[in-house]
């Protein structure tokens, strides 16, 4: 019976793109809250403004680990597929020579 990926985190590569995805909502995230500090300062609420720059921080810094995340990622995804080239050499003899 075979292993089905049932999370984003069942193996490497389903981990990049999760974390990528992420990624790309943390700055649609910032995109907006941007556009409501900028409203509120136009509008004088300088408490809200205050509360978007505490969450426009807090996003930056998880935008930032995300980032991180993903080159973790991808240099894991490059040590499995060397290690694996190693395991088996002569299946990556014959893949490279097309035979």
């Amino acid at each position: 019976m075979g292993h089905h990926a049932e999370t984003p985190f069942d193996n490497i590569e389903s981990s990049h793109e999760y974390v990528s995805l992420l990624a790309d909502a943390i700055v649609e995230a910032l995109a907006e809250v941007e556009a409501d500090m900028a409203l509120a300062s136009a509008e004088g609420a300088d408490r809200r403004r205050e509360a978007l720059q505490l969450v426009h921080f807090n996003l930056s810094k998880l935008k930032g680990q995300m980032s991180s995340s993903r080159r973790i990622l991808n240099d894991l995804r490059t040590l499995r597929r060397l290690l694996l080239a190693e395991r088996h050499p002569q299946h990556a003899l014959h893949a490279a020579s097309g035979y």
